[in-house]
């Protein structure tokens, strides 16, 4: 069966872990994000996105099917007025990091339907420093946490590590087991850059955690909602709950 391939077409569509309006949402996709087909049940399809290989269900009315992937790779910039303006006037409102399929001369297009773009956007793949990574973190201080977020409106900790990383020029993982995975290892606590990323684990050992360090005692993640903690050699000490909430497992380094 050749392959079939769809691209989101509205601001924030949920990817649930079943086929239904009461599953978990376990990720979103943002406009412009691109998705492989694998299975159809009634008006739900199961989806791999492209950018991450995440699955899951989204409704097909939130998709717009495409004959190949998009080519072209532009972002919203960390800025909530991220405006499109549609053919009859109407106004799209984008997520940072949500992507700009066909971008050309301040316009970009899904399917036939051509938007005007009222911003300034991020060329995706133009690699960026450790302090611009700073810089784009904190565009998320004080969102709300949300299970399977990624947006400024509701985010989860690895959303908003891979989102940061994302407009950083820089393609990471959906989990924070995941991300744990790629970079290069800092051995140290005081040889981390602003930047590098540290992960956490449970008593079971595994990851569930993730946040970007600002300096080698701060950091900042979202856990209840974006902020920033003291951190040290056993992990995050919670200034709220006056105790360490995380324990420290390893920290990456991807710029």
């Amino acid at each position: 069966m050749e392959q079939q391939y769809a691209i989101c077409r509205v601001t924030v569509a949920p990817i649930r872990a079943e086929a239904n309006d009461q599953a978990e949402i376990v990720s979103q996709l943002l406009f412009g994000d691109q998705v492989l087909l694998l299975e159809k049940i009634d008006r739900w399809l199961r989806i791999r996105t492209l950018h991450d290989d995440y699955e899951g269900w989204v409704d097909f009315k939130q998709v717009t099917h495409i004959e190949k992937p998009e080519t072209s790779h532009f972002l919203a910039p960390p800025q909530i007025d991220n405006t499109l303006v549609a053919p009859d006037g109407s106004r799209y409102y984008l997520a940072a990091s949500s992507s700009l399929p066909q971008y050309a001369d301040g316009h970009c297009q899904i399917g036939e339907t051509r938007f005007e773009v009222k911003f300034k956007p991020l060329a995706e793949f133009s690699q960026r420093t450790a302090a611009d990574v700073v810089e784009l973190a904190l565009f998320y201080q004080h969102a709300p946490y949300q299970w399977g977020g990624r947006t400024s409106f509701g985010i989860d900790c690895s959303g908003f590590v891979q989102a940061v990383y994302k407009m950083a020029g820089i393609t990471l993982k959906r989990d924070a087991s995941q991300q744990a995975t790629m970079g290069t290892t800092v051995d140290f606590l005081p040889e981390v850059l602003p930047g590098d990323v540290a992960f956490f684990d449970n008593e079971e050992g595994r990851i569930i955690h993730v946040g970007i360090l600002l300096s080698h005692d701060r950091i900042i993640h979202a856990s209840g909602k974006v902020k920033i903690d003291p951190i040290d050699d056993q992990g995050i000490y919670s200034q709220e709950l006056q105790r360490y909430s995380h324990k420290l497992r390893i920290i990456k380094r991807f710029i």
